[in-house]
């Protein structure tokens, strides 16, 4: 009654009611006047709500958000877009996320605007599956121009040897992606990197993945200066984790983060090895630091020296490795059935089969207890050690 009652109120067609969805009309009697405003406001925008929902995936609240930023009179050219986006390996809740980010996408020309761009990510060699998944993830690079964006912006990036999986993951950068010559900027601090000796394949690692390398480039520079000042060598991998920490962070705050490990007790040399060791260990917040070396050295005994000789423990899963690990390994030194000096960066470095292999299992006959304590089960400082 409610519904009949409102819809010769309102005026809406009796086939828009015919082709309505159960989901739809479950809406619709659950929905305060408001809502039955947005779909009598016209026709099209009632048909915009009704295609959105049974065609697209949308719930209606966001069907109807959306339709009042797009409204069409029928389903070509919107049928045609989703056909492309399924031929190009596109699920149906792909095409929900697609549209829900980027819903003007539907109204755009399919054979000149869509199709064009869609071959040219095809011709990449990826996958339907990896590349339904970089547009539901980020659609907005539908919306690039292809000839003066992404083509030259791709080309740029594949003559540094970037793969092409890689190239789609810059690409979808909302930086690389606008029309700013963001190239120049970046040709510049190559050129920089290969000054001193970067191998090509580090750089095309530092491109791909990290967003330092379109720092300014009198500010890039500085940071290069600085890691090479500090004794990093060009040539290793461990340069470019540092200089991404001195990208990422200000003067104020690498001298904070040093002042936070100096209260430790760490010395000034012992800070510049850890940091040329794991340069991660910049980058740590101070309740992560400041939890882990709680534990290292006011639970487990550990002198902040040998901490810092093995910063790798700072960056570690603190609950799943660093815990368990060093529990079984404390127990171990208490009982004599390892070295003393037993390196504390080795066995949390080796690999999960390995440490239980040869720390835990090996040692169940002297202390049954063991796999209980690496599991969690009892802690470290309940622990019955005997003689």
């Amino acid at each position: 009654m409610c519904i009949k009652f409102i819809s010769k109120r309102i005026g809406l067609i009796p086939k828009m009611w015919q082709a309505a969805s159960i989901t739809q009309l479950h809406f619709l009697r659950n929905s305060t006047p408001c809502i039955f405003r947005s779909f009598s406001a016209s026709n099209q925008h009632s048909f915009t709500v009704s295609y959105l929902v049974n065609s697209c995936g949308l719930s209606p609240e966001t069907a109807i958000s959306a339709s009042g930023k797009i409204r069409f009179e029928n389903p070509k050219n919107p049928d045609s877009v989703l056909a492309l986006l399924r031929n190009s390996g596109c699920t149906n809740t792909h095409i929900t996320k697609i549209v829900t980010k980027l819903p003007s996408l539907l109204l755009v020309n399919p054979e000149k605007t869509l199709l064009p761009k869609l071959e040219f990510f095809r011709s990449m060699d990826l996958s339907g599956a990896d590349l339904a998944s970089i547009l539901s993830s980020r659609p907005s690079i539908l919306r690039k121009s292809l000839k003066k964006v992404l083509i030259p912006k791709y080309n740029f990036l594949k003559s540094l040897n970037i793969s092409n999986e890689d190239a789609v993951k810059v690409l979808k950068r909302s930086s690389w992606s606008s029309s700013g010559n963001l190239e120049r900027t970046i040709a510049a601090n190559i050129a920089v990197l290969r000054e001193i000796g970067v191998p090509i394949s580090h750089i095309s690692f530092l491109v791909a993945r990290y967003h330092s390398i379109g720092q300014r480039s009198d500010k890039f520079s500085e940071n290069v200066k600085a890691v090479v000042e500090m004794g990093f060598n060009p040539l290793k991998f461990t340069f470019l984790n540092a200089l991404q920490s001195f990208c990422q962070m200000t003067e104020s705050t690498r001298q904070q983060k040093m002042e936070m490990y100096r209260r430790w007790g760490w010395s000034e040399d012992e800070i510049l090895l850890a940091f040329r060791t794991c340069p991660q260990c910049m980058q740590l917040s101070e309740s992560k630091v400041t939890k882990v070396l709680d534990f290292l050295v006011n639970k487990m005994g550990w002198q902040p020296a040998v901490v810092a000789r093995a910063p790798i423990a700072l960056c570690l899963n603190f609950e799943k490795r660093v815990v368990p690990r060093c529990s079984v390994v404390k127990v171990l030194l208490l009982k004599g059935l390892v070295k003393k000096d037993l390196k504390l960066g080795h066995f949390l470095s080796v690999t999960e089969g390995d440490f239980v292999d040869k720390y835990v299992i090996k040692n169940l006959d002297d202390i049954p207890q063991l796999l209980d304590l690496y599991q969690g089960k009892v802690s470290f400082m309940g622990l019955e050690f005997g003689s």
